[in-house]
């Protein structure tokens, strides 16, 4: 009889136990939602975005020094995305082919003004840009580029936003006939070749092509990076922005990719003969040819890195751009780029959070 009730008690329990399995229902984590702490999951993969141009000199840094593998961890494979224009890459960053990258102020805001799916987290580099005049252009001022062609990278661009800027404090308007000022998208290498050609008469660059167009003697640099407006030079010309996607889901590693940023501008400052061949390389990896390290030192010499990003002058841009027609979402006294310049990160990344 004890040997039966003990068989019977040892059924019940297994029973039980069964069925308290069963009623637990164990779900696997999903990627991006909170870990334990309060942390967001690691992406396995990042798709990453720059410019094949040295104004994007901390990324590169970031890169060579495996600066973003040494924050986000070895198991995060990084997919580095090369782009010729911000056009492109605001496109690719608004549509999911990329997650975060560095970009210009000017082609970034327009796209979010239409999207809205992406922020600005940190700034990279201010300044950087030049307008360059062809050596027999008789171009000596920015008055003397009534009647001219000037050429910038891409319609849109920050450098355009700039050059209409500096038109505007001169009296210039931007015209196709010879009572103003003929404005031309054509990609830096491109601008290049047409200043040697004399097919332009100027042309508004970023760094290193106007520095190559003078040591070649084709050119002559009339205004200095540190006059272009906005702000003499003191304007965002290189950001670090993310996909609100990648915000929500990895917010960890946006700031992770902040850091990384900070301490690859800090490098530069540091160990700026180390830094030459390291962009160098880079340079090589992205575009499939190097450049003499003179040419990116004399660029790095017009260049201010920083983290810090000037909401107004965005703004500034932005209503530039309104203004030119290659913003129709939104009136200028509409605009509202609160959402789009969100620092916070950047903030909790420099009180060391």
């Amino acid at each position: 009889m004890r040997k039966h009730v003990s068989v019977l008690i040892a059924i019940l329990m297994v029973t039980v136990l069964v069925l308290s399995a069963c009623g637990k229902k164990e779900e696997a984590p999903k990627e991006g939602a909170a870990a334990e702490g309060g942390k967001s999951a690691a992406a396995s993969t990042v798709k990453l975005g720059i410019f094949k141009n040295v104004t994007h000199a901390p990324g590169y840094i970031a890169l060579e020094k495996g600066l973003f593998q040494k924050y986000w961890g070895e198991n995060v494979k990084i997919d580095v995305v090369a782009f010729d224009n911000g056009s492109d890459f605001s496109t690719a960053l608004a549509t999911g082919e990329i997650d975060l990258g560095f970009v210009g102020p000017g082609p970034s805001t327009n796209q979010y003004i239409k999207s809205k799916n992406f922020k600005v987290i940190s700034g990279s580099n201010n300044g950087g840009a030049v307008l360059v005049a062809g050596k027999d252009s008789g171009i000596t001022s920015v008055k003397d580029l009534q009647g001219k062609a000037v050429a910038i990278p891409t319609k849109g661009s920050t450098n355009e936003i700039s050059l209409r800027l500096l038109l505007k404090e001169n009296n210039l308007n931007v015209t196709t006939d010879k009572s103003g000022v003929n404005i031309i998208a054509r990609a830096p290498a491109d601008t290049l070749i047409a200043m040697r050609q004399k097919e332009i008469d100027a042309t508004l660059i970023p760094e290193p092509w106007g520095t190559q167009m003078e040591q070649e003697g084709i050119g002559k640099i009339i205004v200095d990076w540190n006059k272009i407006p906005p702000n003499n030079g003191n304007y965002p010309l290189t950001i670090l922005v993310a996909s609100d996607k990648f915000l929500t889901e990895h917010r960890d590693m946006a700031k992770q990719a902040i850091k990384a940023n900070a301490e690859a501008i800090d490098f530069i400052k540091k160990n700026p003969d180390q830094s030459y061949e390291l962009i160098n390389n880079r340079l090589k990896a992205l575009s499939g040819k190097g450049m003499d390290l003179a040419l990116i030192k004399a660029a790095l010499s017009r260049l201010n890195l920083t983290t810090d990003v000037s909401k107004e002058a965005i703004e500034e841009m932005a209503k530039v751009s309104i203004d030119a027609g290659y913003i129709k979402e939104v009136k200028k006294e509409q605009l509202d780029l609160s959402k789009f310049v969100d620092l916070s990160l950047l903030e909790e990344v420099k009180a060391g959070k």
